[in-house]
């Protein structure tokens, strides 16, 4: 029962997730690398991580517990009181920013041009409309999470993926893609799309209405949180989504298309990460907690075997993973942002862009293998404070490196690897030297590194890395050839790591 709900889980993430990647395609063979592009992107994404930034990670972190120590009854009472602040706070943010659209346009697009400042303006108001049923399918969605209820849980992003794919393609049939009136079209297919994940959700909890339908008296209430446990728990969750919305913003202050261009750029980098590096966290999580709360049952127990051999696991395949990424986005970069987004309207100077943002990026890969795994141990002990400091280190760094003005998609891809090196070291740090010699295999991480780094050094002697991106009618013999070798790079810095000792072959059986 359970192999088959995990593996159900992972199968619907990863559709989740690829279908993600299939609106950013549908977006650029819509729209391209133009200032629509860049209000675009602003309204399908401003709900959704206003959400995420300020309640969704916080639900899961507060609620679960929370839930963990009450009766059917009083599950369903706390997530009706947290429901209805939700959609108070929600109405009373999605009014402001409707009368400060103007200039809340202007700050998250900064580089788009006169013509185009309504169409930013209208792209927050609709936003804005969509944010109380963004905010509320937060809440069901942790709902659903403690449940186990898998379909329901992950396949609800598919609802709107599958929506707004299809708003993305009717509109770029029609061949105009800088077209004004785009604005209001998606505005009411976003509006639809999560309307519709909200209906999804709420009929996968239909059971549970029928659960506990005994009234609760006050008394048997238990108490929410306070304000203190919120705090932590929202930046916790909320700080990783801000540092890549920042570059986002940032990077738009070069001109028009600029934010797209750095967005897709950044999905090269997010895709491996989220698919391999954060789901092997994920993975990893459970043994770990468990592990962790065996040493607290058995005090007397001070080898720490059973902990030692889940994080290294996990870190040696999180961390083999991110360097065969990185070898593949160094090699293949140009081939895979021309596959991805060189459809349709976009411009192949962008595509240029795209690619060697992307290959920059790359090399944030491997620091971010290490923060995942280590905010996995943080949380599984209860440190969760250092995490929030590693992120916040990083923002700081981030938004140094853009007020002094270094705002070109280059130097932000280098600030956000460096921000994130950053949080690496903060949080490996904050559990101690001790633990740093029992949980990191210096000789299993050392091979697939150096291998990368050979990898790289070839790509560019060969000139194997100096493909120039094209649009996808435009691809040859060339790019294919690029993609073998793309593949084979990160084939190689595996198999490495499989040889190099029997750490990854360990995590990959466990």
């Amino acid at each position: 029962m359970f192999l088959k709900a995990g593996l159900l889980s992972l199968m619907l993430l990863l559709a989740s997730r690829v279908l993600g990647v299939l609106r950013e395609t549908a977006l650029a063979a819509a729209f391209g690398s133009s200032g629509m592009a860049d209000v675009v992107i602003v309204m399908l994404t401003l709900p959704d991580w206003l959400a995420g930034v300020l309640v969704s990670g916080a639900l899961a972190y507060v609620l679960l517990p929370q839930w963990a120590k009450e009766s059917a009854a009083q599950q369903n009472a706390t997530q009706n009181r947290v429901a209805r602040r939700l959609l108070w706070a929600s109405i009373l943010l999605a009014g402001v920013m409707v009368v400060s659209q103007a200039p809340l346009g202007a700050l998250l697009v900064p580089g788009v041009s006169a013509s185009l400042q309504e169409a930013a303006s209208q792209a927050v108001a609709w936003s804005a409309l969509a944010l109380p049923a963004a905010m509320l399918a937060g809440l069901w969605a942790t709902r659903l999470q403690h449940e186990r209820d898998f379909v329901g849980l992950y396949s609800a992003n598919l609802v709107v993926n599958g929506v707004l794919i299809a708003a993305l393609l009717f509109w770029g049939a029609r061949g105009a893609a800088t077209g004004l009136a785009a604005g209001p079209t998606l505005g009411v297919f976003l509006l639809a799309a999560v309307c519709m994940r909200l209906f999804w959700q709420g009929w996968r909890l239909r059971p549970l209405r029928h659960h506990g339908q005994l009234p609760v008296s006050s008394a048997a209430l238990v108490p929410l949180p306070g304000w203190r446990v919120w705090m932590w728990a929202a930046l916790g969750a909320g700080l990783p989504l801000t540092l890549p919305f920042v570059a986002r913003t940032f990077a738009s202050g070069a001109g028009e298309g600029a934010l797209a261009t750095f967005n897709y750029a950044w999905k090269l980098v997010e895709l491996p990460l989220v698919l391999a590096i954060q789901l092997v966290a994920s993975l990893a999580f459970p043994a770990i907690a468990r592990a962790h709360a065996a040493q607290v049952g058995a005090p007397g127990n001070n080898d720490m075997d059973e902990m030692t051999t889940a994080v290294r696991n996990a870190l040696v395949l999180a961390w083999t993973l991110a360097c065969a990424a990185a070898a593949a986005l160094l090699v293949g970069a140009p081939v895979i942002a021309s596959l991805l987004f060189g459809w349709g309207h976009m411009q192949a100077s962008a595509l240029v862009q795209i690619a060697a943002w992307g290959s920059v990026g790359a090399w944030g890969l491997l620091p971010q293998a290490l923060l995942a795994v280590a905010l996995t141990v943080l949380a599984s002990v209860g440190r969760m404070r250092f995490a929030v400091l590693a992120y916040a280190l990083a923002l700081v760094l981030l938004l140094v490196v853009g007020a002094v003005g270094l705002t070109a998609g280059h130097s932000l891809m280098w600030a956000l690897n460096a921000g994130f090196l950053t949080a690496a070291l903060v949080a490996w740090g904050a559990l101690g030297m001790p633990a740093l010699r029992r949980w990191v295999p210096v000789r299993a991480l050392l091979t697939p590194l150096l291998v990368l780094v050979v990898v790289a050094v070839l790509g560019q002697w060969l000139g194997i890395a100096d493909g120039a991106a094209t649009p996808v009618q435009a691809l040859g013999r060339d790019q294919v050839w690029a993609l073998v070798w793309c593949a084979l790079s990160a084939l190689a810095v595996i198999v490495s790591g499989c040889l190099s000792g029997p750490g990854l072959r360990h995590a990959l059986r466990s």
